[in-house]
Parts: structure tokens; sequence; C-alpha cells
């Protein structure tokens, strides 16, 4: 395995980041789901900085990426870091840069005095949920995660009470 190097990435990626976004979607069956494009994702990370991405470099090519943002826990009283994506291409996978990754992420974690480092990953994902446990995480499989988008939110939107 070559080193791997991480660097931030800056507005001049977002063709790339959309292209790790779409290559991730693709490995999961979701390619349909991808709306984003680059005008948003230049505007959500970098005109409003609501998330961050990095990329594994190892000889000169862009291996992975990692997108992930700050959350917040309540009980700790500070934050967390909220891994959203994180893909490393087949080609480079066996070889520890997935644990690279997951390990970057903790020392940004602890350096920036957050509370923890977490994540979702599909339960059909079985290679990946093997990978995470192997690194010690645990699945939190007495949380149920619910979500509101489209029509729906825009119909509870549309019930607020002033």
């Amino acid at each position: 395995m070559s080193r791997i190097r991480f660097r931030p990435a800056d507005v001049s990626d977002v063709p790339m980041i959309l292209q790790f976004i779409k290559e991730l979607a693709d490995y999961e069956g979701l390619l349909s789901e991808v709306v984003a494009t680059e005008a948003l994702l230049t505007e959500w990370l970098f005109e409003k900085n609501k998330a961050e991405v990095i990329f594994g470099v190892v000889d000169g090519d862009v291996v992975g990426f990692a997108l992930f943002f700050h959350n917040f826990s309540t009980f700790l009283g500070r934050s967390g870091i909220y891994l959203e994506d994180l893909y490393i291409r087949p080609k480079y996978r066996g070889v520890g840069y997935g644990t690279a990754f997951i390990s970057e992420l903790a020392h940004l974690t602890k350096e920036r005095g957050c509370g923890r480092l977490e994540w979702w990953c599909l339960d059909e994902n079985h290679p990946s949920v093997a990978f995470y446990q192997s690194l010690g995480a645990e699945p939190m499989d007495e949380w149920t995660v619910f979500r509101l988008t489209g029509d729906r939110l825009e119909q509870l939107a549309q019930k607020k009470i002033n």
C-alpha cells in the first residue's frame, strides 16, 4: 500500500466531488436519486460552509473522498462529526485506505474537541458493515432514522403555526 495523504477540497474540486457522489450512488444502486448539481454543491459547501470534503491522494491519484459536517450532542454538550459519505474507488479497496480515512476523521474529531464520530450505513452493504465493525464501531440498532423530504416536507412546512 502506498502512503495516502489527505487534503481538503476547495471550490475548484466541485466537479470531482459531484463525480464521487455519483460513483457512490451508483455503487449503492441509488444513482437515480442524485439531484445534486455543481451549483448546489458550490453554494452549500463553499458559500454557506455547511459541510466539508477531504480527498485521499496516493501517488497523485485521488482514491476516495469523505464528506462530513458537525452535528451536536446535547448529552455530551459538544459537537460531533457526522460522516455523510465515504467512498473509495474500487481499484483502491482492500488495502487500508478506508481505515486511513476513518483514522483521519477520528483525528479531526479529537483535534476539534468533538465528542464523537458517527455515520449511517445501509444494512445490505455487508462489506461496509463488516469493515466498520472491524474498526470497533458499534451499530446503533435501537435507533430508527426518520426523514421528511419532498412533498411531505412541503406539506408539513405549510402547517406552521405562528
